[in-house]
């Protein structure tokens, strides 16, 4: 209040009391401006060409450097456990090695022989295969022409897919026979796998 009360005085509304409804008015007209804590733009210094250079090869020279040792580790191929022999495996490998016993001459002979009468009968299936599919589209062809020279809407109706033989299940021979009360695993892993990063 005393601020008001030097203002009222120095105004000269001493007579009407600053406190009331003239120290009320006075008190709206007021307004602070927010402090503006600025400063001139400074003035951006002029490098030496010369460092600026210097800067720039350094860069240049740390980018180079990165792609020598990226070439360097690009032949390198990254080691997979899974696929690395144990050591226990390789100590052991005398004793897991098979001694057979050479086979003769007479055996080699029937041997060859025998695969070579196991591709020629397996050729002339595949040619029996080829000319039966030949001689049944040569006949579908056939007659879907003579279909048509008949009637062209039912020559339509027979090429149009039929969206019920789409969803197809085949079940045929598998590998290996089924095993009897065999429980599949929950398909639960630990993963493993080592990242490799080139630093």
């Amino acid at each position: 209040m005393g601020y008001y009360h030097n203002l009222c005085h120095r105004l000269g509304l001493q007579r009407t009391g600053c406190s009331g409804i003239a120290g009320a008015a006075l008190a709206r007209c007021l307004h602070v401006s927010p402090v503006m804590c600025a400063e001139p733009l400074k003035k951006k210094k002029k490098l030496d060409p010369q460092i600026i250079k210097q800067r720039e090869d350094r860069k240049k020279k740390k980018i180079e450097k990165q792609i020598r040792r990226l070439e360097k580790n690009a032949r390198q191929l990254k080691p997979v456990e899974e696929l690395e022999v144990p050591l226990e495996l390789i100590d052991e490998k005398d004793k897991r090695q098979r001694k057979l016993t050479p086979l003769g001459s007479v055996e080699l002979e029937e041997r060859a022989l025998l695969k070579k009468q196991w591709a020629h009968y397996k050729h002339e299936e595949r040619v029996a295969d080829y000319q039966i599919i030949d001689r049944l589209v040569q006949s579908q062809n056939k007659a879907l022409a003579e279909l048509r020279r008949e009637s062209e809407e039912l020559y339509q109706a027979a090429v149009e897919v039929d969206p019920q033989l789409i969803p197809v299940a085949v079940k045929g021979p598998v590998a290996t026979p089924p095993i009897k009360n065999y429980s599949s695993p929950d398909g639960d892993y630990l993963h493993q796998t080592m990242k490799w990063e080139v630093k």
